[in-house]
């Protein structure tokens, strides 16, 4: 039942008149009358809101204050907190060591001193060292160590700040000029992690609603660059160009009639899962005929492809400029550290801003940067070091046995890091699973070392 104003209690309603008598009275009271008026007809959910927040402004400026003031805390003897120190426990680093670990371990090869192409051992042997991407022994050149050290001098350990900030130098600018200029491309910009490098360069220009068509063996980097992206991802066959059209074909048919859209296609020059090479001639045929931009990732092959180790683009005779976006690593052959990104003024300019690793990580540390500039000066002006690489390949393919019922290698002729894999007939005919694999590998790396 509705209890109306005639029947509250007298009481009640001239304590209400005397309240809003004297509220009346009050300066600006008037405005304040219509204004809840007003509001209460037109929206009352408003009122009560408005209520609540003007309630709890007057509560949160009536609370007790408090003051970190050091006098009002409690004062620790140094023997309290001394017992305090001794009583606490601080969680491990890392688990306590297996005695499968610890076995593991022991049997592992340390090698003492630089990573060469001959290493010694801690045991004393003396070995050849083919599990490295210190290709050309560049990272013990007395000539780059010296001026590395040089740079050190000069310019300090790293600059200690984002390259938008005061963490580029002259010696950065010069590296991406270098890096350029080699290249054959308009401009260059330089990252100081090789792995986040093409996983921050593809969230930069693809977006949510843009279509990527990778090839299906990319590697790990790419793949959480686009994972990041959040662009509409469409794979092909590794390698396959006939799959690549026929994916291009049903993608250019889906956007028919629709906004249009930025379209992408991902590859690799050589591929790091497989260690094969791609067809980029085909590549660029196929990125002009339907108008899709090409995102080519030479992490592995720039610095190894090519009379002057210009890369794929060299390898293959292609014009440089014709790839949209050129990625590369320099923590490999060129015994530097961080990556590049290589393109036009305008692709370049825009990861100054809007590329996450480059943003918001420090810049590559000077002596890095000197390094970097150096190998690439050194691989053109003496191409026999380049030639030498690849007579050690010939050489090392020649040990392989293509016969051999076991082993079989997928990567190119080209490719200075030569992929082992067990033959499918092999693991088929024996039911080997992924573990037993890994043991049989494992066998042949002990029986190597």
């Amino acid at each position: 039942m509705n209890t109306t104003i005639a029947e509250l209690p007298t009481t009640a309603l001239r304590f209400v008149d005397t309240a809003f008598t004297n509220f009346e009275k009050l300066p600006g009271s008037a405005i304040v009358i219509r204004y809840i008026r007003s509001s209460y007809q037109d929206d009352p959910i408003r009122s009560i809101i408005e209520a609540f927040l003007l309630i709890f402004a007057v509560r949160y400026l009536l609370a007790p204050s408090y003051s970190t003031n050091k006098a009002k805390l409690p004062l620790l003897s140094e023997e309290e907190i001394d017992e305090l120190v001794e009583d606490w426990t601080p969680e491990p680093l890392a688990a306590v060591e297996t005695d499968f670990e610890k076995l593991e371990n022991d049997r592992r090869p340390i090698i003492v001193g630089p990573s060469a192409p001959r290493s010694k051992l801690s045991n004393g042997r003396t070995i050849v060292n083919l599990a490295n991407y210190n290709h050309y022994n560049l990272a013990n050149h007395p000539d780059l160590m010296q001026k590395a050290i040089n740079t050190v001098r000069t310019y300090g350990v790293g600059p200690c700040s984002a390259p938008g900030f005061y963490g580029t130098q002259d010696v950065h600018m010069r590296s991406e000029a270098d890096i350029a200029a080699h290249l054959g491309t308009p401009a260059c910009i330089i990252y100081a992690q090789s792995f986040s490098t093409i996983s921050s360069v593809l969230p930069a220009f693809c977006k949510r609603g843009d279509v990527i068509v990778a090839d299906r063996s990319v590697n790990f980097a790419i793949r959480k660059g686009i994972q990041i992206s959040r662009s509409i991802i469409r794979w092909y066959d590794h390698n396959d160009m006939q799959d690549l059209e026929r994916v291009l074909q049903r993608v250019v048919k889906e956007g028919q009639g629709k906004p249009l859209t930025r379209r992408f296609i991902v590859t690799e020059g050589l591929f790091e899962t497989i260690g094969d090479m791609s067809n980029l001639p085909k590549l660029i045929d196929l990125k002009m005929k339907y108008k899709f931009r090409l995102i080519l990732d030479e992490t592995w092959s720039y610095g190894i492809l090519g009379r002057a180790g210009r890369g794929i683009t060299e390898h293959q005779n292609v014009d440089p400029q014709s790839v949209d976006l050129i990625i590369g690593g320099l923590a490999g052959a060129l015994a530097s550290g961080g990556g590049f990104c290589a393109g036009t003024a305008e692709v370049v300019e825009h990861q100054r801003l809007n590329s996450a690793a480059y943003t918001y990580s420090a810049a590559l540390p000077a002596l890095l940067a000197t390094t970097a500039s150096e190998s690439v000066a050194l691989l053109q002006e003496q191409p026999e070091i380049i030639q030498a690489l690849s007579e050690n390949i010939k050489v090392l393919w020649a040990q392989l046995d293509p016969r051999s019922e076991w082993m079989r290698c997928t990567s190119d002729a080209a490719n200075p890091v030569m992929i082992l894999v067990l033959k499918q007939e092999h693991v088929y005919q024996r039911s080997l699973d992924v573990v037993d694999q890994e043991n049989l590998l494992q066998d042949v790396v002990d029986e190597v070392g």
